[in-house]
């Protein structure tokens, strides 16, 4: 135990923690790093060095070792060099040292070696978040990069979505796109969440058409070499059978990658003229190999919700998203298809849904939204906004980069939304 009188003692606890024993009291300071806290402490002996109008020497005990350090009244502490290693050092010979010549002898000792886990420990933390937009942004253009700034509220909200988006999940997630009524919303909803999941996290993302018959999400993404659909890929599901000869590689004969949006898409039948069908056995097997190669799954619905495939993709959802368009007979379909599935034992799963209302035209009706937004948030979980676009208009196939900021930003708040639900 250190002296009670005299002059100040260091306790270092850990490479941010450290006990400051000043005339008796004790004080345990911690700090986000070493840098931070020997800045902590160094602060701590020069109010007692200016209190007593000259220099102090405090004793540094770290482990076994001690060294002193003089500290004077304007906070100067001279050529010495302060080292707060992650790992504890061996014991140096008795006598006074320098903090330089402590740190010297540490170097050069026969004891434990530092590790590779001692160097990456020992790297810089990483900077925080610099403004790129507003005035911070501003400035760091003006300057050069030279002078950074912290991000605006505005930028900081962007971040936190971003980072919600991006967060590490434990397995794959599936997430399903519901409304049993055409033109709901439905399909561009699920090209857009796609999107955003894909070009936030990185890819590992499928947007996937669950239609027993025939959907519209093959048409509306970018064209690509082949023409495959989920019935092509179930008639030769046995091919990635084996764990260690099946590769995503393979996958790409049937799926339809969005390179740019890094996203895929797997598209439902396309044949007008067969007579297949995907049913609930069908989507279970599918979704069982999906699940293997991609992170996020994102399935578009068709509007039979008696269908066993339609079913079997709300059984397997992690995240229910409910879509509709601000008008009386969309919403009137989703809310009756909330009903619905609260009568087939779904209700856990609705009270956790997130609705998605989206405008129709540039003129929103605020009453019905208004009366849409008290339904739908009694219902489910969360309500959401995604504004009209006139790039999605002519329900063509999706073109990204024409998407408003605005339509970006919302879709961006709906994948934050869902995947902090996951």
């Amino acid at each position: 135990m250190e002296s009670q009188t005299g002059e100040p003692v260091v306790n270092i606890l850990s490479g941010t923690s450290a006990e400051v024993v000043i005339d008796g009291v004790s004080e345990q300071i911690t700090a986000a790093d070493s840098p931070a806290l020997q800045a902590r402490f160094v602060e701590a002996v020069r109010q007692r060095a200016a209190s007593i109008g000259g220099p102090v020497t405090a004793t540094i005990v770290e482990g076994s070792s001690r060294y002193p350090l003089i500290v004077n009244p304007d906070g100067s502490t001279g050529d010495q060099s302060i080292t707060i290693p992650p790992r504890p050092a061996r014991v140096p010979e008795p006598g006074t040292l320098t903090a330089a010549g402590a740190l010297q002898q540490r170097s050069t000792s026969s004891g434990p070696k530092p590790t590779v886990d001692d160097l990456l420990a020992s790297r810089d933390q990483p900077a925080g978040d610099r403004g790129t937009i507003g005035w911070p942004g501003f400035v760091r253009r003006l300057t050069g990069g030279r002078v950074t700034l912290k991000p605006n509220k505005k930028e900081r909200t962007l971040l936190d979505r971003e980072r919600t988006v991006k967060r590490r999940l434990d397995g794959s997630r599936t997430i399903v796109i519901l409304n049993p009524k055409g033109g709901a919303h439905k399909t561009t909803s699920t090209l857009l969440l796609a999107e955003t999941l894909g070009n936030l996290r990185g890819g590992s993302t499928l947007a996937w058409d669950n239609n027993e018959t025939r959907g519209t999400l093959g048409w509306r993404a970018r064209s690509t070499p082949h023409s495959k659909t989920a019935v092509d890929l179930l008639d030769n599901l046995d091919q990635f059978a084996d764990l260690s000869r099946a590769s995503l590689a393979q996958l790409d004969g049937y799926v339809r990658a969005q390179v740019d949006s890094r996203f895929d898409v797997l598209a439902s039948d396309e044949d007008a003229a067969a007579s297949s069908t995907i049913d609930a056995e069908a989507f279970d097997r599918l979704h069982a190999m999906l699940g293997r190669y991609y992170r996020m799954i994102v399935v578009d619905t068709g509007n039979n919700m008696r269908a066993s495939n339609w079913v079997a993709a709300v059984a397997a959802a992690d995240q229910l998203v409910i879509v509709s368009t601000v008008r009386e007979d969309t919403a009137a379909s989703a809310a009756w298809l909330l009903d619905g599935l609260r009568e087939k034992g779904f209700g856990a799963k609705i009270d956790e849904a997130v609705t998605v209302l989206a405008s129709p035209s540039d003129k929103t009706d605020r009453r019905l939204r208004n009366r849409l937004d008290s339904h739908f948030a009694q219902v489910t979980a969360v309500v959401e906004h995604v504004p009209y676009d006139p790039a999605l208009v002519d329900g063509g196939p999706v073109d990204f980069d024409a998407l408003s900021p605005e339509t970006r930003d919302a879709w961006l708040t709906v994948a934050a939304t869902i995947a902090a639900r996951l």
